[in-house]
């Protein structure tokens, strides 16, 4: 059960929407979330991360990764065993599993990989052009344009 209600927050700030989405996805999430399947996340740059999930007994078939509203999914249905097994002791768990991740701004997924077990995927912030600080260059003023403006003002 949620314990605080952001209402105030919307009704007095203008433009800070993202940080009280945030907070509230914070607040609302359980915090006895399942687990499984585990996974690691890794800076490997300033602007670059990896996310590796355990993904035992899944092949490249049975995960699903997807993008959407900044929000990146994935998800693993194990296909029906064909033939019956009788385990002696069943300690890989291939249950079907959904993972989210919230993206910040700009942070855009750049491949994705599975190998031994482990589903790797690559993130990037690519900030635009237009974002990105700029430098504005300081020109002198030349004397005799100094001298043009002071003439003009004295009469």
């Amino acid at each position: 059960m949620r314990a605080f209600d952001l209402t105030p927050l919307y009704r007095a700030t203008v433009g800070f929407d993202q940080i009280a989405d945030l907070l509230d996805r914070a607040i609302a999430s359980d915090v006895g979330q399942n687990s499984y399947p585990p996974y690691n996340i890794e800076k490997t740059d300033d602007d670059a991360w990896r996310i590796s999930i355990a993904v035992a007994g899944f092949s490249e078939d049975d995960l699903a990764i997807e993008v959407k509203d900044r929000s990146l999914h994935i998800t693993g249905r194990k296909a029906a065993d064909e033939a019956e097994r009788n385990y002696l002791h069943r300690g890989i768990a291939t249950r079907a599993f959904e993972r989210r991740f919230h993206l910040a701004d700009h942070v855009r997924v750049t491949g994705a990989a599975h190998e031994n077990g482990m589903l790797h995927i690559d993130l990037m912030r690519e900030v635009p052009e237009a974002l990105k600080p700029r430098r504005i260059e300081i020109s002198a003023a030349s004397k005799t344009d100094a001298n043009l403006v002071e003439a003009k003002s004295v009469n």
